[in-house]
């Protein structure tokens, strides 16, 4: 899982948007600086498609090495290395429909996709309260590769539409936040990812209104901010 926001990005430039919810995969490349591990890196970087390419291409230059004589032939076969890149990218990395269905029932689907949304609705709560946002909508916005048979690759980002479309800039505390509360034991990337297999839909949003955020929240996140007791607390001492 890696959180999009202005923070963790060197082009910050990608996030802009004009309309909501932003997607990512497939349209535009984010270049991590910080808030990612060597493995989700590694796994951002096998989604960039000529990449993938050459890997499934590498037979072929490794054959032109070993067998010199042949290299021209080799090099005037594109219908061999179409066939190989449909291989990979369609029945390797993909998925069929009847497959896809397969991944998890439909009443265990419902059942994540709530779990999903009753996490995001809190921690969407959590970061209006902090951020003092009163006004407009609130997007928490999952986004997942569509490949199989590696893990999953979750982007997360927080989005709005006030004053303009726009990635909510997220700190160290909010990021902290969505990485300690959306995915667990319970309901895990892979979980999601299989729900997403089955309904071939790759972009999950859950969206709340900023006025609906109770008063005792931002006053949690008030305090919070001051450094002192929470309300909880406060009350534990009485």
């Amino acid at each position: 899982m890696f959180v999009l926001t202005r923070q963790t990005l060197w082009n910050p430039a990608v996030l802009e948007t004009r309309g909501l919810p932003k997607r990512i995969l497939g349209r535009v490349m984010p270049i991590p600086r910080r808030g990612i591990t060597a493995p989700v890196l590694a796994r951002l970087i096998f989604e960039v498609q000529p990449l993938r390419y050459g890997v499934a291409l590498a037979p072929f230059a490794v054959a032109m090495l070993v067998w010199p004589h042949l290299a021209l032939p080799i090099a005037q076969a594109p219908l061999a290395m179409v066939l190989v890149l449909g291989v990979v990218e369609m029945r390797l990395l993909r998925l069929r429909p009847d497959r896809r269905e397969a991944q998890v029932d439909e009443d265990e689907a419902a059942r994540r996709l709530d779990r999903l949304a009753f996490r995001a609705r809190a921690l969407l709560r959590g970061i209006a309260a902090r951020q003092g946002i009163e006004d407009g909508d609130l997007r928490l916005v999952i986004e997942q590769s569509d490949l199989v048979r590696i893990a999953p690759l979750t982007l997360v980002s927080v989005q709005t539409d006030r004053p303009a479309p726009r990635l909510l800039d997220l700190d160290d505390r909010d990021r902290a936040a969505l990485f300690r509360g959306l995915f667990d034991a319970e309901l895990t990337e892979r979980d999601l990812h299989a729900v997403n297999l089955r309904q071939n839909s790759f972009l999950r949003e859950v969206r709340i209104g900023a006025r609906a955020v109770s008063g005792h929240a931002r006053m949690a996140a008030w305090i919070d901010r001051k450094g002192g007791p929470t309300l909880a607390g406060a009350g534990a001492g009485r």
